[in-house]
């Protein structure tokens, strides 16, 4: 599916899936999941749900579009998924287990006691807890997307969040928090097994197959931003405990740039604290923890700005913002020297590009990505660079409808007058939040990034929303013009 938006030719989104979920089959007879189908419809308008009774009316399914098959454990055993298939090229099969020895096992060990587990693409655990299926039923639908278009469609630039942990338990409650944090700026990733997560990121089974001088040009590690894993899990035929410790230790010598979480309280978890960000799965808070992490160390939330030491200095939330620290560490002092310091570390982490890439600087990232100027030089190039960025932003509208919008007034005006079938692209491929983020509200933007829906409702809660920030931004406003 190609999105067809109304826009000049500066401003366009960053469509990091091409490919869309455009059908859900939910075959289960489980009175839950088949309530998920409400939430789908008010989450993702764009997908036709259907709920099958029968095993031979879902092999009769055939589809040219994308679609997810959403099966229980009972539903997956009586069905032939190669069949299916067969007639539907796109078609990725999810498993929503309510078996705790499903939930808490290994790949291998469940494939031995349940055999159908091995005909699902995806499993998802499910309870009436934390799991719940209207809670999850809108991130297995986003990872089917993303398992697609990853391995399928999308050819472009993107970013992934490598999410490595064998029991569906875990990954089942990380997913919706990272889709709700990300948005529609990067995709989410789960391998299962030491073998499999060296086959993403590398394009080989075996460390010593990895090409040493060329070993970005196979696998997708150079797109990875984040890594999130255990160390406890499979490796050959068993599990061990020096999966996680092995693969942070070669992840550190091929890809220092992006972070680390180690999510895990096994003990030997604790000699990885040099290296990598110590999350322990399922204490409380741990899944707040995630989502603050993410925010801000993965280019999503703020720009951060820290010491050596690890202390924050600035917390930075637009290019002007980006600007002043620039002016600083132009400086002759003491305080300019550590600034040009961090800022040339920084560089060499790309974090400059992702944070752009995530903020909606397509072509400024571009031009950044390779830079590896040092000192006054570094920070001469950036102040130029941004500067020029925002003279472009300030000059080039969103176009809504034929309405050219430059500002948060103009926005809340078309809301409210743009026919309301004509706004859910918009929300669907997160441009109004890019466009935000891109002319500085990035807290309107974070707000709104999660927001889907269609018609009347959709367009009630938009404006809701901007007229919200835009009272509170002209108070802000009000207040700094007294002050000065």
């Amino acid at each position: 599916m190609r999105v067809n938006l109304d826009m000049n030719e500066y401003y366009a989104p960053r469509i990091i899936n091409p490919v869309k979920i455009k059908q859900v089959l939910i075959f289960s007879a489980n009175e839950e999941i088949q309530k998920a189908k409400k939430t789908l419809k008010s989450n993702m308008p764009w997908v036709k749900v259907q709920i099958f009774k029968e095993p031979s009316s879902v092999i009769g399914f055939k589809s040219e579009e994308a679609a997810v098959l959403i099966c229980d454990d009972t539903a997956l055993n009586l069905l032939d998924t190669d069949k299916l298939k067969r007639n539907n090229p796109d078609l990725v099969v999810a498993l929503l287990s309510s078996l705790e020895s499903i939930q808490c096992a290994p790949t291998v060990i469940s494939a031995q006691k349940y055999p159908f587990t091995r005909k699902s693409d995806l499993m998802f655990a499910v309870n009436r807890k934390d799991c719940t299926p209207p809670k999850i039923v809108a991130a297995v639908v986003r990872s089917a997307a993303d398992l697609l278009n990853i391995h399928k469609y999308s050819r472009a630039r993107r970013y992934i969040i490598l999410v490595v942990d064998d029991e569906p338990r875990w990954t089942t409650q990380f997913l919706p928090i990272l889709y709700d944090t990300i948005g529609q700026r990067a995709a989410v990733k789960v391998t299962r097994t030491y073998e499999e997560t060296l086959q993403f990121l590398f394009g080989v089974e075996e460390e010593g197959k990895i090409d040493g001088t060329n070993y970005r040009s196979q696998g997708y590690g150079d797109d990875v931003v984040c890594l999130i894993t255990d160390i406890y899990f499979p490796r050959g035929k068993e599990s061990r405990i020096d999966s996680g410790t092995d693969l942070i230790r070669m992840v550190n010598k091929y890809y220092p740039r992006f972070p680390k979480i180690v999510a895990s309280k096994a003990s030997q978890a604790d000699g990885l604290k040099s290296t990598a960000f110590l999350m322990p799965k399922g204490d409380p808070g741990s899944l707040q923890t995630l989502r603050e992490f993410i925010q801000d160390f993965t280019g999503m939330g703020d720009f951060l700005v820290c010491s050596k030491s690890g202390r924050e200095l600035y917390r930075l939330k637009s290019l002007q913002e980006m600007l002043s620290v620039f002016k600083k560490a132009e400086k002759p002092t003491k305080l300019g020297e550590q600034l040009r310091s961090i800022l040339e570390e920084s560089g060499k982490r790309d974090n400059f590009s992702t944070w752009l890439y995530m903020h909606g600087f397509r072509e400024l990232a571009d031009r950044i990505l390779p830079m590896r100027a040092k000192g006054r030089r570094l920070v001469s190039l950036l102040k130029k660079l941004f500067e020029e960025e925002l003279e472009r932003v300030e000059s080039a509208p969103l176009v809504l409808h034929g309405k050219e919008i430059f500002d948060l007034p103009q926005l809340l005006a078309a809301l409210k007058t743009v026919p309301p079938s004509k706004l859910q692209d918009y929300s669907d491929n997160d441009v109004f939040s890019t466009w935000l983020d891109r002319k500085g509200y990035p807290e309107l933007a974070e707000e709104i990034r999660p927001v889907h829906g269609s018609g009347q409702r959709l367009e009630r809660i938009l404006v809701e929303k901007v007229e919200k920030w835009l009272n509170l931004y002209r108070q802000v406003e009000f207040r700094n013009r007294n002050q000065a």
